[in-house]
């Protein structure tokens, strides 16, 4: 299992980045996706989740700035990060849970600043 995500890097106050995270080994479109962040000093928390069924869920702390898609042809799923501020600084992990285990792809990191 790979997930390969991107789309991060500096970005300023109010820009809205879309990361990706491309999935190879797992049969993506059965899988429920998810999204992760950690910031400088914190633990690692959950910002949003996607189902096979495209139900979508969003940490409250981002609820109504960000939103998760999915595109199973692609094998790639979407965190759109709207009005970015600096606490949202952190890197970004997309997230699968497959057989039992956790599988994590190798982070992103977006840095918000002027």
């Amino acid at each position: 299992v790979q997930l390969q995500a991107s789309g991060g890097g500096l970005v300023q106050p109010g820009e809205s980045p879309r990361l990706s995270c491309k999935a190879s080994g797992i049969n993506f479109g059965i899988n429920t996706m998810d999204w992760y962040r950690q910031a400088p000093g914190q633990q690692r928390e959950l910002v949003g989740t996607i189902t096979s069924g495209r139900t979508t869920t969003i940490t409250d702390s981002v609820k109504g700035r960000f939103t998760i898609s999915r595109d199973n042809v692609k094998r790639t799923v979407f965190l759109q990060m709207n009005s970015l501020k600096p606490e949202d600084t952190a890197v970004y992990y997309c997230h699968v849970r497959y057989h039992n285990a956790d599988m994590w792809g190798q982070g992103t990191l977006v840095t918000v600043s002027s």
